[in-house]
């Protein structure tokens, strides 16, 4: 039976690299994918799929699309399409320069490298605001249910997962003129306790991404990780499910374009990319690809 990639389960690592390829040589395009379906173990190296390389390959995915498209939103939501997206994985920064660069050997010249983002976790998993990310992320049972995709759907799909990938950045110096109450309001938590206020504003991050408000339900698992290149820093955000509604209904709220309410986030961060790909699961210790005709 297929399974997931196991790294989308596992606790985030110390240290990661989030990198995204376009693809530049479509005639080796099976060849390739054929090397990284044998050399990805799931685990300390997450592979996803975007739709240029699906419809290269005359294929289709359901509800796969390039990036976020949130008609009526209040805010810029970019989406920069990608290829091919990996999230290695490991407990050292030289360890995953080392991996990048035997997967950019690989992949050359059917794919070149558009953007690597160097991330690592902070304070026991919190965000580089200090407050926790991911609170309400579901376990065990429940997260493989929501975040992969299960039968009766064709069994070339089932144990793979659908990935919203955006890069966000902070404008610390906005958020650091906030009071304490102000930050903690724009989250609807109390920093330190992790407490979720009884009445948090409207505009809470809390109010906003609440998976049980909309009908159906909208849950996703995160596994965002923090990143810094110079002076710049914010947020990998990574949002997997059995399919890309959950997330959009969540982003709708945030943006506005649901009832004209912003998100607080928007005040101090935003994204700068976003896309869209798949994550195949795994079978008999190698990618399952034959949804792509492999």
């Amino acid at each position: 039976m297929n399974q997931m990639q196991a790294g989308i389960l596992a606790p985030v690592p110390e240290n990661a690299r989030f990198i995204s390829f376009q693809l530049a040589d479509s005639i080796s395009l099976e060849t390739t994918l054929r090397a990284v379906q044998a050399h990805a173990d799931g685990e300390r190296a997450v592979v996803g799929i975007g739709l240029t390389v699906v419809e290269a390959l005359g294929q289709h995915i359901p509800g796969l699309t390039a990036g976020p498209r949130i008609d009526g939103s209040l805010v810029d939501i970019p989406c920069q399409p990608i290829a091919l997206w990996l999230w290695l994985r490991g407990p050292s920064r030289g360890e995953l320069l080392h991996q990048e660069r035997h997967w950019v050997d690989m992949l050359t010249p059917c794919f070149t490298r558009m953007q690597s983002i160097e991330s690592f976790c902070y304070d026991n998993g919190r965000d580089l605001t200090g407050y926790e990310d991911g609170t309400e992320n579901p376990e065990g049972e429940e997260a493989i249910a929501v975040a992969s995709v299960t039968a009766p759907a064709a069994d070339a799909l089932v144990g793979s997962s659908y990935l919203a990938v955006q890069q966000w950045l902070h404008d610390f110096k906005t958020f650091d003129a906030m009071t304490d109450a102000e930050q903690d309001n724009t989250f609807g938590r109390h920093r330190i306790s992790n407490e979720e206020f009884d009445e948090a504003p409207e505009s809470a991050h809390v109010k906003r991404t609440e998976q049980e408000a909309p009908t159906p339900e909208a849950h996703v698992l995160r596994r965002s990780m923090p990143w810094s290149a110079g002076n710049r820093a914010g947020l990998v955000f990574t949002a997997f499910g059995h399919s890309l509604e959950a997330f959009e209904v969540l982003l709708t709220r945030m943006s506005g374009a649901h009832d004209g309410i912003i998100d607080g986030l928007f005040a101090f961060t935003k994204p700068v990319n976003g896309a869209y790909v798949w994550c195949p699961g795994m079978r008999n210790g190698q990618l399952d690809l034959r949804a792509l005709g492999l």
